[in-house]
């Protein structure tokens, strides 16, 4: 049935593309890429996810009808408050002329030929990369049609009539003879034929549910009244609940530990050692952290990272001055333009760690079960990365490793991580007990905040050139930072000492330069590192963006009017500044004390274009009041959903611009909770208004393209209220300077 509902499943190349690019899985949707980046898939086992309700009838791999009516979408994307669930449901349900109140969504995995994303080029079940509805648009629709027709043909065989005759609306099927009946009265048998090879999509014109500004989340009252489960919320059978002690510095390890008093606390089970540090099991949460408050560990520092965030960036400063080890682009010959140009500018930006801080910090919980299963439920953004690890670590076959996908509460890419992370911590944890009972793992803020994976941490020296005429004619970039990729199973998409997510939206920008040269250096630091909302974009943007705004300065130009002379008329990229500038009437003379700034960036098949407004206090200080977005994001499958993620990447971006860092002393992160780590307040998120370019392209990534331009575009808006260029992230560090 799988190989027939997925004919024809194909995707505008250019789109399919850009997402994969973006995510930077290009090298890996090849056989060469795929051997060298993620060997240990080469199994593909299938194992089961969630188990179908009782009376629920299975359609195919992605959509289940109950005698009920309840329609279930199993979604081969795992839901982090971005959406996809969302969108995926209103994708079947628009096909299948479902009622909307009867939707619900699940998440599935253990079906790579089902699941696999298609932006990846299908080698993988994973979430990320702003590639929901990229790998979804086709395969969804299709299920639905597909189930619908079903549906058609089993009313058609019981009531004796032409199926061309019978009509579907909102969950129920009608004939004009009068015969009709909701989908539970067929599910049984339409679930038993065949599925149609080929079936026809709505056209436009006739959506109800695509589209609709008006259509309202089929989960938003569970999470509004709280019964919304996600990992956090798990509770089995004598489950018991671990946390963590992690080494203080990176590449510490346990040398001996003291738990003699931690076991004689009431409710503490078991304290046990792991590959990453020491785990104290309880009976509860309480338990299991006050037991852990007694234990004493003495670690093995001899290969730990102990340089802090001052040497770190000193070093940086210097490798910046020097040429780049490796070049990303080199278009004409920059320098020779630099010794002719009118005038040369040059600026260093440089930008902190970042910690994602979602708000459901890490953890999973895994059950070993008598007939040999390990069942094991998370947040799986990487679901057979998971399955392998956990059952190597348990000592099971892969496909004896049974994922519940849960709703996770945030991720930001914390969650799809090469080694498993808190899944296998989890299975190590519940192993190292003998598999006596289940085992929750729930990593506290602080755990998350000094034992996780960070945004590298960057410096940009830019410079650029320009002609008697004000023409921006050379530009050379040079980024020193750590890789995401080396030494880890994506490893082979490091090419020529080029790692794509250092470089990406620096090396595509999208003005008519004719020199500009892109250049890289690597650094080997132990601060491990991963992507984080928008990867590369969030300092590349920043970086040219806001430099670019120096030069429209330096050649007297006005900064909208100086992009657009750079883009090609008609572009997405000048169709979306011209719409912000529109909407934020950039023309128009603002009130005393207000200032604007503009900024641009296109990351994971989207373009954005940002316009903020601040507000200066008089003392130095900046308050961000509105910010007017436009977005080209293909078509947009829910608006109001579009819109949610751009608001919230506005604030994401924010956060980190104004006052979010992760510091290093002697090795030590310095932050452990939102004391110190300070994402951005709610009476500081500015008005935003957000405007949509309407498309008839396929959907395209739009949970990360909203955070990319705010920086810059803050900034830029700073400088003309402070007079000062804001160039060392957070603004913090300037604006209390």
């Amino acid at each position: 049935m799988l190989p027939k509902l997925m004919q024809s499943i194909t995707l505008p190349a250019a789109r399919v593309e850009a997402s994969r690019r973006q995510f930077l899985i290009g090298a890996l949707a090849t056989g060469t890429g795929l051997a060298i980046g993620f060997r240990l898939l080469s199994a593909s086992p299938a194992a089961a996810s969630e188990t179908p309700a009782a009376g629920a009838h299975a359609f195919s791999p992605y959509v289940m009808i109950d005698g009920d009516g309840k329609v279930t979408v199993l979604s081969s994307q795992f839901e982090m408050g971005q959406g996809s669930y969302n969108g995926i449901a209103t994708l079947v349900a628009e096909e299948l002329d479902a009622e909307w109140s009867t939707i619900d969504v699940k998440g599935a995995a253990g079906n790579l030929p089902a699941y696999g994303n298609i932006a990846f080029g299908g080698a993988m079940q994973g979430t990320g990369g702003s590639t929901s509805m990229v790998t979804s648009w086709e395969r969804y629709r299709k299920a639905g049609a597909a189930a619908r027709a079903m549906l058609v043909a089993a009313a058609a065989s019981d009531w004796g009539v032409d199926a061309a005759e019978i009509t579907v609306d909102k969950g129920v099927l009608s004939h004009p003879s009068g015969k009709s009946g909701g989908f539970g009265t067929f599910a049984a048998k339409a679930a038993t034929l065949p599925v149609p090879a080929d079936v026809k999509l709505k056209q436009p014109s006739d959506w109800k549910l695509i589209g609709n500004s008006e259509l309202k989340r089929f989960d938003s009252a569970r999470k509004a009244n709280g019964t919304e489960q996600y990992t956090i919320d798990v509770k089995l059978p004598d489950m018991l609940t671990a946390v963590m002690i992690h080494p203080t510095l990176f590449g510490a390890k346990v040398k001996s530990f003291d738990a003699s008093a931690a076991r004689a606390i009431k409710g503490v089970v078991d304290v046990v050692e792991t590959p990453r540090g020491i785990a104290v099991v309880g009976e509860h949460m309480w338990a299991a952290i006050k037991g852990r408050e007694a234990v004493t560990v003495e670690w093995d520092e001899a290969g730990a990272e102990k340089r802090g965030t001052q040497q770190l960036m000193s070093m940086y400063r210097d490798l910046v001055k020097k040429p780049p080890a490796a070049v990303a682009r080199k278009d004409g010959d920059a320098e020779a333009e630099f010794a002719k140009a009118a005038k040369v500018i040059e600026a260093s930006f440089e930008f902190p760690y970042l910690a994602h801080a979602a708000m459901e910090p890490l953890n999973a919980v895994a059950r070993m079960n008598e007939d040999g299963t390990l069942e094991i439920w998370g947040g799986h953004q990487f679901t057979e990365v998971y399955q392998k690890l956990a059952g190597d670590v348990a000592g099971v076959a892969a496909e004896k490793v049974r994922l519940h996908v849960m709703k996770t509460g945030g991720s930001f890419g914390r969650r799809a991580v090469f080694d498993g992370d808190v899944v296998v911590e989890a299975v190590h944890v519940a192993k190292a007990i003998g598999f006596r009972a289940p085992v929750k793992l729930q990593w506290t803020r602080e755990n998350d905040m000094r034992a996780g994976r960070y945004r590298p941490a960057y410096v940009h020296s830019l410079k650029a050139g320009i002609d008697d005429s004000g023409k921006l004619v050379a530009w050379n970039d040079h980024i020193v930072g750590q890789s995401i990729m080396a030494k880890t199973a994506f490893e082979g998409m490091v090419k020529n000492g080029i790692d794509p997510t250092s470089v990406e939206g620096a090396n595509n920008l999208p003005y008519a330069i004719p020199n500009q040269t892109v250049g890289l250096t690597t650094t080997d630091v132990g601060v491990p590192v991963l992507w984080w909302r928008s990867v590369g974009s969030t300092h590349t943007a920043f970086a040219a963006e806001t430099f670019l705004d120096e030069v429209a300065e330096a050649a007297g130009r006005d900064p909208v009017e100086f992009r657009l002379s750079m883009l090609e008329p008609g572009s997405r990229h000048a169709t979306v500044l011209k719409l912000a500038a529109e909407k934020a009437e950039w023309e128009k003379p603002l009130p005393q004390g207000r200032f604007r700034g503009v900024a641009i960036a296109e990351s994971f098949g989207s373009v954005v274009a940002e316009i903020a407004e601040v507000s200066t206090d008089g003392n130095g200080q900046i308050k961000v009041e509105r910010v007017v977005a436009a977005v080209d994001c293909g078509l947009a499958v829910n608006p109001d959903q579009v819109r949610a993620q751009v608001e919230g990447g506005i604030g994401f971006g924010l956060s980190a611009i104004l006052g979010e860092e992760i510091s290093l002393t002697d090795g030590a992160v310095d932050q452990g909770n939102f004391d110190l780590y300070t994402p951005l307040r709610i009476d500081a998120m500015p008005a935003v208004e957000v405007h949509i370019v309407a498309s008839a392209n396929p959907p395209s990534g739009i949970g990360e393209p909203g955070v990319p331009p705010i920086g810059p575009a803050v900034a830029n808006a700073a400088y003309k209220a402070l007079g000062k260029r804001l160039r060392v992230m957070p603004f913090s560090k300037s604006l209390d300077a």
